[in-house]
C-alpha cells in the first residue's frame, strides 16, 4: 500500500546516510526505517554492535542497510564525502555525551574537535545540494532566566521567562526565542553546549548564503533500552555514563543511588516516541526544512531525586524484589562528575513548533518508559553483575 506524508504526497524511498548511526539513537532509528519504511540506510560509525542483527545475512532487511566503519578524523580518503553525495539525506547523530569532567583540557579539546570534524559534513551537504538533519543538545539553552534570580523558591517557581520581548510559559525552552545563558568560564561542562551551538550557527549561515536544506533536532533526555553502557560490563574502563545508566548500574549492583544535591530537573522522553518524530521530519521535508525542533516530553518532568526514587520503585517491580541497598544519597555534582561540572537548572521543551509543523506529541509516560527500560536492563545485565 502506498505510503503518503502529512500533505498527502507519496513517500518515495530515500537513501539516508546516518553518521554515528550505530549508537543509541541511530540503532533505534535504523530498526524503525527497516521495519516500517522502504528507505535505505548507509550507517557510518566506529562500531556496528547495536545494529548487527540488522546487518546479519539472515536479516530480511540486509539489502537495505550497509555499514561503514569510519572514524571521521582519520577519513583521509574522503569516504564520508562519497557516501553523503550518494545519499538523498544525511542525518548527523555525532555527539560526545558524557558528563564526566576529568581531564577538563582534553575534554574541552575533544568537544571542539568534534565540532570542527563535523564542519565538512555540512560542507558536503551544501556542495551536493543534499538535505541535512543535524542533532544538537538541549544543553545549548544552558540556563533559564529563573536560575539567576535570588534563591526565593516562591518567587522563582512562578516566574515567566521573557525572550526578545516575547512572553513565554514558565521556564519553557523555546527554539526560536529562548536565549542561551551560560555560567562562568570555570564551569567546563558548558564547552559542550558552546561547541554544539557553534555547529547550529554554521548550519544557519550555510542556509543563509548557500541555501542548505536543514533541520536541527534538540533532544530532551531521550531514554530507553540500550542507552549508554554499564561500567565494568559493556565498558571496562573510561568515563561515567549519563544519569539513567548510572542509576541502573547502582540498582544492578545493589548500591545506593548517588543523586546530585543541586536539585536539577529533567523531562524524559521515550526513545521510540522520539524516533516517530524523526521519521516525520524525514518524510515531510517541506514542513521540516529550516526548522529547529525541540523533541521531548514536558509531561515527564521530575527532579533527579524523584527520578531516582521512581527507578528504585520500578526496579523492585521488574526484578521481583527490592534491590539491597536501594536508597538515594545526596552528593555534590563535583563529587559525581568532577570539578567544573554544571548543569541546566530545568529542561522543559516547548512543543509549539513541532506540534504545529508535524503534529507530533509524545505518548509514553515516565512510569511506562522506566518499566520498559529497566526490564531490559535487568534481563540483559543482572546475571553479569557481581554484587
Amino acid at each position: 500500500m502506498e505510503r503518503v506524508n502529512l500533505d498527502g504526497k507519496e513517500i518515495k524511498p530515500l537513501t539516508i546516510c546516518l553518521i554515528s548511526g550505530g549508537g543509541f539513537v541511530g540503532s533505534h532509528l535504523c530498526e524503525k526505517l527497516m521495519a516500517d519504511t522502504s528507505h535505505k540506510a548507509i550507517v557510518v560509525d566506529i562500531s556496528s554492535e547495536k545494529i548487527n542483527h540488522l546487518l546479519d545475512h539472515s536479516s530480511p532487511w540486509r539489502d537495505r542497510i550497509e555499514f561503514h566503519k569510519i572514524k571521521i578524523k582519520n577519513d583521509s580518503n574522503s569516504l564520508l564525502e562519497t557516501l553523503i553525495k550518494a545519499s538523498d539525506l544525511t542525518i548527523n547523530l555525532s555527539a560526545i555525551c558524557t558528563p564526566y569532567m576529568s581531564r577538563p583540557l582534553a575534554r574541552i579539546k575533544s568537544y571542539f574537535l568534534d565540532a570542527i570534524l563535523n564542519f565538512p559534513v555540512v560542507k558536503y551537504c551544501t556542495e551536493s545540494n543534499k538535505r541535512l538533519i543535524h542533532f544538537s543538545t538541549c544543553g545549548v539553552y544552558e540556563n533559564t532566566e529563573r536560575s539567576f534570580l535570588p534563591e526565593y523558591q516562591v518567587i522563582r517557581k512562578d516566574v515567566c521567562t521573557f525572550s526578545f520581548g516575547m512572553e513565554q510559559e514558565p521556564n519553557l525552552l523555546k527554539e526560536d526565542a529562548s536565549p542561551s545563558i551560560c555560567d562562568p568560564i570555570g564551569k567546563h561542562r558548558w564547552s559542550y553546549a558552546c561547541a554544539k551551538q557553534m555547529m547550529e550557527r554554521l548550519i544557519y549561515a550555510e542556509d543563509a548564503e548557500h541555501g542548505l536544506d536543514f533541520t536541527i533536532v534538540i533532544p530532551f533526555n531521550w531514554i530507553g533500552p540500550e542507552m549508554d553502557f554499564i561500567p565494568g560490563v559493556d565498558r571496562l574502563t573510561g568515563g561515567v555514563p549519563r544519569v539513567l545508566a548510572c542509576f541502573s548500574n547502582n540498582l544492578l549492583r545493589g548500591e545506593p543511588l548517588k543523586v546530585d544535591c543541586e536539585k536539577s530537573q529533567r523531562s524524559f522522553c521515550y526513545i521510540k516516541d522520539a524516533i516517530e518524530a524523526i521519521l516525520l521530519m524525514i518524510e515531510n521535508p517541506e514542513r521540516a526544512n529550516g526548522q529547529i525542533f525541540d523533541v521531548g516530553n514536558p509531561d515527564n518532568e521530575v527532579t533527579v531525586k524523584q527520578f531516582a526514587e521512581m527507578m528504585i520503585e520500578v526496579y523492585a517491580k521488574v526484578g521481583g524484589k527490592s534491590a539491597p541497598g536501594s536508597s538515594t544519597i545526596d552528593v555534590s555534582s563535583e563529587i559525581l562528575y568532577g570539578e567544573g561540572y554544571d548543569d541546566i537548572d530545568q529542561r522543559i521543551p516547548d512543543m509549539t513548533i513541532i506540534s504545529k509543523q508535524l503534529g507530533w506529541k509524545p505518548t509514553t509516560s515516565l512510569q511506562d518508559l522506566l518499566e520498559i527500560t529497566l526490564s531490559y536492563q535487568h534481563q540483559t545485565y543482572s546475571q553479569s553483575i557481581k554484587k
